[in-house]
């Protein structure tokens, strides 16, 4: 996996929830590969705000969501996609997936009341799945949704989602977060950190509509779902309010964003390869390569140099061993993106704890754009 980089093979396809619309047929859009892949949003609702019911959530975001219909430049067959997305500002600056709208040649948002309007599209970013257009609908219309905190986000809480599910506009369903910090494939040959896993059920065409909390604010964008069918099994991910509060101004006012990066490729130390390396607990990241000219290299990061047999299975030996960062630990290769895309930008620094043959040391790197960045 490279860091700031491709993310393994997975055993199930992922597949984005956003419905394609031929003259005769009705299905999922796209299966990612597994080949290894503020200020505020609309207005702060105060922390001590009191939970809605499902009912009330509903009634207070709906006006805040819309259809977005898309016309594929590579469709030449009257083949339309059909997706979610919701009012970030006054302006007419709406959030959806970047699946949604990449690569084609129209974009029509329609509101609660009927109304549509073509869009224009301001920028999308693969790597974390954030695409933002712009209408110019009416004042009225636009009802910007309030963000929330998705730090603060615990497994088990209650949450919903909103969307348009097989080209069913405004529907509603709900669950819990089932878990917190997930990695998922982009389909841009990296993987999104922190994404959000929940039970409430994704389909397609929820894809770019919003996870909500129980105080109806966003914590989420629905994204995708991890099934073997392209039906939904139970098992749904969204990308979290922290990144969209990130990533979002820059969309608007540059049209894309800056990923910071690494540069190295490596695994997480298991059992097996703790105890071939002597090591007392199984935690940290093992670096095996490190990327020509990148920030790793220029910094002096050691990458595995040879390999070991044991019972017929060979171990990669010799490289750095990455245990914290800034002062936060690494138990596996999670923790070191999560916080990439949470706390760090290009040009920030980044201080390592490494154990390289058996003594501890400290390294500080100096963060770099992504390669192949949009």
């Amino acid at each position: 996996m490279l860091v700031g980089g491709t993310i393994g093979a997975i055993i199930v396809a992922v597949i984005f929830a956003v419905i394609l619309i031929t003259p005769t047929t009705m299905k999922s859009e796209i299966i990612v590969s597994d080949k290894p892949i503020p200020n505020a949003i609309g207005e702060i609702t105060p922390a001590y705000s009191k939970n809605l019911s499902l009912i009330e959530i509903f009634e207070k975001s709906e006006p805040g969501v819309v259809r977005v219909n898309v016309q594929r430049t590579d469709q030449t067959n009257g083949t339309s996609g059909v997706g979610s997305g919701f009012v970030f500002d006054k302006k007419g600056h709406i959030i959806t997936n970047s699946h949604v709208v990449k690569d084609v040649k129209k974009v029509v948002v329609t509101f609660l009341d009927g109304r549509s309007y073509n869009a224009e599209i301001i920028g999308f970013d693969e790597f974390t799945d954030i695409g933002v257009v712009k209408v110019n609908a009416d004042l009225s219309l636009l009802q910007p949704l309030s963000l929330g905190d998705s730090s603060n986000l615990k497994v088990g809480e209650p949450i919903a989602a909103i969307g348009n599910p097989f080209g069913l506009s405004g529907s509603m369903t709900s669950g819990i977060v089932s878990q917190l910090g997930r990695l998922l494939p982009s389909g841009a040959g990296y993987s999104i950190p922190d994404v959000i896993q929940t039970d409430a059920a994704i389909n397609p065409g929820n894809s770019g509509g919003p996870l909500l909390n129980m105080r109806g604010e966003i914590v989420g964008i629905n994204t995708a779902i991890q099934s073997t069918t392209g039906e939904f099994t139970g098992v749904g991910f969204a990308v979290p309010s922290q990144t969209i509060a990130k990533i979002v101004p820059s969309l608007i006012e540059n049209g894309k964003y800056h990923h910071p990066w690494i540069g190295i490729s490596g695994r997480d130390i298991d059992p097996d390869l703790a105890k071939v390396l002597n090591l007392k607990d199984a935690v940290g990241f093992l670096v095996i390569t490190v990327v020509e000219n990148s920030p790793a290299a220029k910094a002096g990061i050691h990458g595995s140099d040879e390999t070991v047999q044991v019972e017929g299975v060979n171990y990669p030996i010799g490289g750095d061993i990455i245990l914290s960062v800034d002062g936060k630990q690494v138990r596996k290769i999670d923790d070191i993106l999560i916080h990439l895309q949470r706390a760090k930008s290009v040009g920030d620094e980044m201080n390592l704890e490494i154990l390289r043959e058996g003594r501890t040391t400290n390294i500080t790197i100096a963060l770099e754009e992504r390669p192949n960045g949009n």
